[in-house]
């Protein structure tokens, strides 16, 4: 198991890790296989989607912002209730499948670290089987 760290810029967030989860597959050594992709976090997820057009980034967040509002009266006192719901929604775990060593996504799949209380300092998991 390989431990990234990645620190957000942003309060919102959705940051591209293909390259990075790849080099963790390539220095496993593993032909064949699956690669998890895991995120300890209860304010972040990770997804798979599109990498090339930053448009598709940017509606994501979007939508999100819409499904769940920042002006709804939560209960929770820290007062990031949306940050956990819409991690809730993304996720917090993706397993994509190790063909050749490589990540076998889509061509214009990547995968996607969603922050929704940043900026921060966050960790990712990647174990390779």
């Amino acid at each position: 198991m390989k431990t990234l760290e990645i620190r957000t810029r942003a309060g919102e967030e959705i940051v591209d890790l293909t390259s990075e989860v790849q080099g963790v597959v390539a220095s496993s050594g593993a032909k064949d296989g699956l690669c998890v992709v895991f995120v300890p976090h209860t304010t972040a997820g990770v997804t798979i989607n599109e990498n090339a057009d930053p448009d598709v980034r940017a509606d994501i967040l979007t939508a999100l912002r819409r499904a769940v509002p920042d002006n709804i009266p939560f209960a929770h006192s820290e007062g990031n209730s949306p940050a956990h719901i819409k991690a809730s929604l993304i996720g917090s775990s993706v397993t994509v499948i190790v063909e050749d060593g490589k990540l076998l996504l889509g061509t214009w799949q990547g995968i996607q670290f969603c922050e929704f209380d940043g900026p921060r300092s966050r960790k990712l998991y990647v174990q390779v089987l």
